[in-house]
Parts: C-alpha cells; sequence; structure tokens
C-alpha cells in the first residue's frame, strides 16, 4: 500500500505554509512511497529541524536548502514591472477611474501576460469587478473572486408567452415554495436537494474541503444574496435558432443568478490568506497575491476552486429541476456560464491562466446569457472569439450606484413606480438593486458587439431576491 502525507501532516510536524511543502510533498511520491508514514514523517520532521545536516543528501539536499533559504530570509516584496502592460478597454466612456486604476496595477504584475477590461466594469477588490487578467501559471484568489464559480442559467420552456399571463399567484407560489434567498439560509430535512457533485473526492482533499461538505449540502439549491435572483420571463426569438432549434416566437422562460454560497466564500477567504502569506507585493497590489499552480497551495487552491465552480452548477441545476417539474414544462434548449473563475487556455500558442472576475466567457460560438436589471433585458449570447478580449464579453450591465449611494439616493416609491411601468412582479430585493443603480444596459451591449452576436432577449416578469440586505454569500 502507496504511502500518502498530505500538506496538512507536514503542517503538523513544524513546516509552514510555502514551496518547502510542496516539494516535499513531490520527493515523498517520487522516493518514499513505500516507506512506512510514521517513518517519513519522522524524517521529514529531522530535514525541517536541522536541514543543514541533510544538504548533502541525494535526495533531500533541494528540500534542505529550501528550508534553509526560508529559515534565513524573510519574505521579500516582490516589485511590480514600472508600466503596465497594455489592454484593451471595452466601453471606456462608462468605466469609472477606480476600475483602470486597479487593472492598471494588475497589468503590472511580473506574472502578467494579458488583460482586458469588459463594458460593465467597476471597481471591486484586486482585480477590478469585468477584469480579464491571463497569467504565466500562476492563479490569484482576488482575481477569481469571493463568489467562486458564480453563474447564470437559463431554462427555455415549451410554455407560448400567452399562457404565462393570468398566472401570476401559481408562478409567484412556486417561486416561493421552491426558492431560498439570504445570508446563510439552508434547507433542513426533508427540503434538502442531492447531487452527485456531494460525492465528489474533491471533498476529500484537504481538511478545509472536508470541513465544509456538510455545510455545502445543506446549502444546495439555495441563492444566497446580493444581486442573486431567480426570475420568471419571457424570452423573445426574433428569427429560428438552428443551433438551439427553436423557431421564431416568445416563450416563458426561466432565469436565475448565484454562485457557490459559503463553500466559495469559505474557499477564497482561506486562499487568499494564504496567497499574502507567500507572496508578498507592494501595498496597492496586496489583493493580487496569487499562488504557483507548481506549489502544493497552488494545487488545493485549484481542486477547491474547480469543486466550487461545480457545486454552483450544481444549485442552479436543483432550482431548474424543481420549478420545471412544478410548472409541467418541457425544456426546449438550456444555457448555463458562469464568472468568477480561472481557466487553462491558449493565447498566442502559450498556455495561460485566465481570471475572469465578472466577466463570462464568449469563445467562437460560446452561448451566454448577459442579465440587464430587474426590468431591463437580459441577452441570450454566441461569442464571436474576439482576441482582444481574451475571448471575454461582460457578466451583466454592471453598477452605476455603489449599494450605499443607492439607498441614499432612490426612493421605495421610485422603486416600485419602476417596477410597474415594466410590469415586474418583485419578491424581496432592496434599494441596493434598484434598476437605476446599473448601468444602460443598451449601451454595455453595444460597447461589445465585436465580443458577441445576440440570439434572443429575455424579458423579466416576476424576481425573487433577497430582502435581508446580504451580501452575495
Amino acid at each position: 500500500m502507496k504511502t500518502i502525507i498530505t500538506g496538512n501532516e507536514l503542517l503538523t510536524i513544524g513546516f509552514t505554509e510555502g514551496k518547502s511543502v510542496g516539494l516535499a510533498l513531490t520527493l515523498i511520491a517520487e522516493n518514499f512511497e513505500d516507506v512506512a508514514k510514521e517513518e517519513v514523517l519522522n524524517l521529514l520532521r529531522k530535514v525541517k529541524s536541522y536541514p543543514e545536516s541533510f544538504l548533502d543528501d541525494k535526495i533531500l539536499a533541494p528540500l534542505a536548502k529550501l528550508i534553509v533559504a526560508e529559515n534565513n530570509t524573510e519574505l521579500d516584496t516582490i516589485s511590480l514591472n514600472n508600466a503596465s502592460k497594455d489592454y484593451r478597454i471595452f466601453g471606456e466612456n462608462y468605466i469609472e477611474e477606480g476600475a483602470r486604476k486597479q487593472m492598471d496595477i494588475a497589468m503590472k504584475l511580473p506574472v502578467t501576460v494579458a488583460g482586458a477590461l469588459m463594458p460593465d466594469a467597476h471597481q471591486g477588490y484586486g482585480l477590478p469587478i469585468g477584469g480579464v487578467l491571463a497569467t504565466n501559471n500562476s492563479i490569484i484568489p482576488y482575481g477569481v473572486g469571493v463568489d467562486i464559480g458564480c453563474r447564470m442559467a437559463l431554462s427555455i420552456f415549451d410554455i407560448p408567452e400567452k399562457h404565462y399571463f393570468g398566472k401570476d399567484n401559481m408562478y409567484k407560489r412556486e417561486l416561493i415554495a421552491f426558492t431560498k434567498f439570504g445570508a446563510g439560509r439552508e434547507f433542513r430535512g426533508l427540503e434538502r436537494a442531492d447531487h452527485e457533485v456531494m460525492e465528489s473526492e474533491a471533498f476529500q482533499a484537504t481538511p478545509l474541503l472536508k470541513g465544509l461538505h456538510a455545510k455545502a449540502w445543506s446549502q444546495l439549491g439555495t441563492s444566497g444574496g446580493g444581486n442573486h435572483f431567480v426570475e420568471w420571463g419571457i424570452i423573445d426569438f426574433a428569427e429560428r435558432d438552428e443551433i438551439l432549434n427553436i423557431d421564431k416566437g416568445r416563450y416563458v422562460a426561466l432565469l436565475t443568478h448565484s454562485g457557490s454560497r459559503g463553500l466559495g466564500a469559505t474557499i477564497a477567504g482561506h486562499y487568499t490568506k494564504v496567497a499574502k502569506q507567500l507572496c508578498k507585493l507592494p501595498d496597492d497590489a496586496a489583493n493580487l497575491a496569487y499562488l504557483d499552480l507548481n506549489s502544493a497551495e497552488g494545487q488545493e487552491y485549484w481542486i477547491a476552486m474547480n469543486l466550487a465552480g461545480d457545486y454552483a452548477s450544481a444549485c442552479h441545476e436543483v432550482i431548474h429541476k424543481r420549478l420545471t417539474k412544478a410548472i409541467g414544462a418541457k425544456v426546449l434548449a438550456k444555457v448555463e456560464n458562469h464568472h468568477n473563475f480561472a481557466w487553462k487556455e491558449t493565447l498566442n500558442g502559450e498556455e495561460v491562466i485566465v481570471h475572469r472576475k465578472g466577466a463570462t466567457p464568449a469563445a467562437k460560438g460560446v452561448m451566454g446569457i448577459i442579465p440587464g436589471s430587474m426590468t431591463a433585458p437580459g441577452f441570450l449570447v454566441r461569442g464571436k472569439g474576439e482576441e482582444g478580449s481574451i475571448h471575454s464579453a461582460s457578466h451583466g450591465a454592471g453598477r452605476v450606484m455603489s449599494r450605499s449611494k443607492a439607498i441614499k439616493n432612490i426612493t421605495k416609491a421610485e422603486m416600485k413606480a419602476v417596477l410597474k411601468d415594466h410590469g415586474v412582479t418583485l419578491i424581496g430585493a432592496g434599494l441596493d438593486e434598484a434598476p437605476m443603480a446599473y448601468k444602460d444596459i443598451h449601451q454595455v451591449m453595444a460597447a461589445q458587439q465585436d465580443l458577441v452576436d445576440i440570439v434572443a432577449k429575455f424579458e423579466p416578469k416576476m424576481v425573487r431576491m433577497a430582502d435581508d440586505g446580504s451580501r452575495e454569500d
């Protein structure tokens, strides 16, 4: 039986999070698989305690040298490049200065290969929301974002538009019955959903993920807070789409927006802290701390990020299956796309890690949904594969007012009037999510005509959001 030792076990015998953990794990796998675990741990404890005695060891010398270096030097600040690399800005007239400054800093990172700013961009933490950044074998937890794998999912039903109207009470009843919003909200008892993602081996990969399994299961199929929503609407196909096999017409549809809940938020918080410990950057770039994908920590984050993405997708699947069954509909087509994630892609013949924080993939032929607001239309799109945007597009309209500014400047009466004018029923949501807090989606779409083709237009009719003022998670 092969000896398997985890990074966490190395930490318990005195190792500190860093490159030495990754190198030790590599050396174990290559040289000590057939040696008893306790023997290996005792040996590594000695190397950690007095590495100078192993500098001539044929197998352990590289590890000993690294530990000596770690012991003798404090973490040096990694310098940024003097000038930002050039990057494309789409919808430049609609993007605030704060977002541009954040992108300028990101483009100075020594691991940066390329970048782009989408027309819905606004200031965030680390990488701006709407920022796309390609890096060399490095991943930035705050370049992915807190709500890892957040996504849009659209189900188009075999129900013509005319069959929606007059059944408001039924649609409202099912929407309330099968969705759950708010910080920390979860399903209990017989309400709990099941999904194969909960059986994923990745949950056993690290103690952190093991400890999050129960919480993730209880929140499976919930939506969180902030700008997350579940809404009924009408989708308008002005002409037949051969790829989706949908005829010209107006159909009832379900659109959802949410992410990986407490699972993703905890992963993001933990690995951002780890990255900052291992990658000391100047103060103005501190939130862009990155992990080398060849390190143990980088690999752990990659596994955790992908698990969070799979989990977010599973949450949408649960919601869509429940509501589809509740209204007795048949799904003609389903489209799903995500943001707040990192992908391994090829750019100019080189493998890079593409971070899309509040930006969505738009490679040639890739489908996506770009929402507006609770009253503005959303758009079903197909990517054009524009290299200047690193095969990306906006993930929505983007905010024009901060949450605090919206609450101070928009009244309940104004919000109710806008909803009434557009014939939208709202369940939950605060003034911070008022339609006026968002950019004009038509301007945003006009700014990315080179990035996506519009396939259909989605018109919200009944929207449910959190009413407790909670953030996205």
